[in-house]
């Protein structure tokens, strides 16, 4: 049986390996760590890794219409 990952595992990738560049560590341990799930033969990451901003959330949104 082959899977393909779904849009949320590559999401999950993306994250991971922005964490890894940010915090310069190894991406191998992060990926060890996932827990994936089949669904509709498509995998998802159970648990994808939380990643920080360094941005102040007031310029993330800009609400302010001129």
């Amino acid at each position: 049986m082959t899977f393909k990952l779904s849009n949320q595992a590559v999401g999950a990738l993306l994250m991971t390996l922005q964490k890894c560049l940010s915090e310069e560590t190894d991406i191998t341990e992060l990926l060890k760590d996932w827990e994936l799930e089949n669904k509709d033969g498509e995998l998802v990451v159970l648990n994808p890794p939380p990643v920080k901003r360094n941005t102040p959330a007031e310029t993330l949104f800009d609400t302010n219409i001129d």
